[in-house]
């Protein structure tokens, strides 16, 4: 009988939906049925209407995700006669998400786990973590990676990070914009549940359409983006969410959402 545990685990914990990645004797490193089982909490959550928020982490203290588990036989290696796909078509799902996420960054987090920081809306990290892009010290690139982290971290810094592979602090990724908070590792859960209370409590309809909204508009220019958003809140002002916002407002009560 195969008692392997899951390499990813989901738990519903009130309104959030937590998505642990769990090898921590590999430092939560990513293999196919890592990506497999990430992507199947995402659509698990969005399939709930209970859940309003994704938390992504890894189990144990000493790690987020240390990136691609490169061991012979781990299912991640290269094959460029039958390349994978598999992680970016990760990124792709998430990015098309519409429920609010966030990383909660209890350990190192390195290479493809940056990738995984960087898909999510947020990100909270312990003050101890050491963030890093090494992929060139074995003769690699960050390649898929980049295609999120040039939209979040200053191209200068972005540069310096890739090309010497050097690690950063927790402060570091911080003051880049790569994550928005950082506490100590004691205040790591409260943090995060702070936060998710936070987005659990707002409309998720707003939050549905603004995201939308937000991934819409990254590529349009000025002119075709605020031509776009005139025609979304009009949209937005015939939702029951709306109704029911601007009723809770002028009644001074906490408005009930229902989604719609």
């Amino acid at each position: 009988m195969d008692t392997a545990p899951e390499p990813v685990v989901c738990e519903k914990r009130g309104h959030a939906l937590w998505i642990t990645i769990n090898r921590p004797d590999k430092r939560n490193a990513i293999n196919k049925d890592v990506v497999a089982g990430i992507r199947a909490g995402w659509r698990a959550a969005h399939a709930d209407p209970g859940v309003r928020v994704i938390v992504l982490t890894g189990a144990g203290e000493k790690a987020f995700c240390a990136g691609g588990d490169l061991q012979p036989g781990a299912g991640f290696a290269f094959d460029l006669s039958q390349p994978s796909v598999d992680y970016a078509d990760m990124l792709r799902e998430v990015q098309n998400g519409t429920l609010p996420s966030i990383a909660r960054i209890n350990g190192v987090c390195m290479a493809g786990g940056v990738g995984l920081a960087c898909m999510t809306d947020l990100a909270i990290a312990a003050d101890h973590v050491q963030f890093g892009l090494p992929e060139v010290k074995i003769g690699l690139f960050p390649m898929q990676v980049l295609s999120l982290l040039q939209d979040i971290v200053p191209r200068r810094t972005v540069r310096e990070w890739c090309l010497t592979g050097e690690p950063f602090s927790a402060a570091e990724a911080r003051e880049a914009g790569l994550v928005n908070h950082v506490v100590p590792g004691a205040e790591l859960d409260a943090k995060t549940e702070w936060l998710v209370q936070r987005l659990a409590g707002k409309s998720p309809t707003a939050i549905r359409r603004g995201k939308y909204a937000m991934r819409a508009m990254a590529t349009m220019s000025f002119d075709e983006g605020i031509a776009y958003t005139e025609s979304q809140i009009a949209l937005l002002a015939m939702t029951e969410d709306a109704r029911e916002g601007l009723a809770s407002f002028n009644e001074k009560r906490k408005p009930v959402w229902t989604g719609r």
